[in-house]
């Protein structure tokens, strides 16, 4: 246990919470980033990344050591460690793990957010190698594929449609006879040449040995179970904002993200959002960041404020 108080506290470790560090290291901040269980957030199980600009390495976890490399090099601290609750009606805020109490003055929450899974046999083993969940991560990958988008909402809607830039065939899975999608996106998705339906069908399985070969199907109606060749698969069911910590403190929407205003702050002074705990729309590693560095660099003018 220790009563030092922190002039910052970075929660998570992903792009938003390294470039927060960065940003929050440069202004002599001397911010702690605490990583949670998973070092490095989603981009960290990511095997190539080509869409961060001005890298040139080709992995998620290669990307994550260069950022916090440059993080640590200004200053940043970085502890593993989980916080497992935290006291935001007290200033300075508390923070505690199983055990050590974390003091600090601001927080930038960026413990981003879980894709949901099917939890099916062979999803674990194949995620990075045809098996996604972000087309516009690893899409350009599938060039002249027949792949696969389970899901019937709008994020489902939305991979599959940008999936038919690249594929040669996308067959949607769901498992209702109907789309939850909204009007115009269903629409869109029918009238594609490229875009078939399998109804009233779930997975059951993910096939192959170094990579997706196909899926294990069973109709939910007739009980009929069949093998269903794909090259890869896109899992579009939804994410799960990682906000259970901050329920009953921080302002969260019916879907579970922290609401935030245009400047990342929540209904807490001195507690910003950033990344994917309060992005439901682009969920992209440099959008993170981008809101990363913001909310550092409001956390930075704001305690600056509070010291004069």
């Amino acid at each position: 246990m220790s009563n030092e108080v922190r002039e910052t506290i970075i929660l998570g470790s992903g792009p938003s919470g390294l470039a927060a560090a960065l940003y929050a290291g440069r202004a002599n901040l001397n911010p702690l980033v605490i990583t949670g269980n998973e070092f490095g957030g989603q981009i960290n199980t990511t095997s190539e990344v080509e869409n961060y600009p001005g890298f040139s390495g080709e992995t998620g976890p290669e990307l994550v050591e260069v950022m916090k490399a440059q993080a640590e090099r200004f200053g940043a601290e970085i502890k593993l460690d989980y916080i497992e609750k935290v006291d935001l009606s007290q200033h300075p805020f508390k923070l505690s793990s199983h055990g050590t109490d974390y003091y600090t003055k601001s927080l930038i929450i960026a413990v981003g957010a879980s894709y949901r899974k099917l939890g099916v046999p062979g999803e674990v083993e194949l995620t990075g190698r045809g098996v996604s969940y972000c087309a516009t991560c690893d899409g350009f990958f599938f060039r002249d594929r027949d792949i696969v988008v389970v899901g019937g909402g709008d994020s489902a809607m939305e991979e599959a449609i940008f999936l038919t830039k690249f594929a040669r065939k996308v067959t949607v899975i769901h498992r209702r006879d109907e789309l939850r999608a909204g009007p115009l996106l269903q629409k869109r998705a029918k009238k594609n040449e490229k875009i078939e339906f399998i109804w009233d069908t779930v997975v059951t399985k993910i096939n192959g040995e170094n990579a997706v070969t196909g899926l294990e199907l069973k109709n939910v109606k007739t009980g009929e179970i069949w093998t269903h060749q794909t090259d890869g698969v896109f899992i579009a069911i939804g994410h799960i904002p990682n906000s259970d910590l901050f329920q009953g403190q921080l302002d969260i929407d019916e879907q579970g993200f922290v609401v935030t205003d245009k400047r990342l702050r929540t209904n807490v002074k001195g507690v910003w959002a950033a990344g994917e705990i309060t992005d439901s729309v682009f969920r992209q590693a440099i959008t993170s960041a981008g809101m990363g560095a913001a909310a550092a660099i409001e956390a930075e003018r704001w305690l600056g404020e509070q010291e004069g």
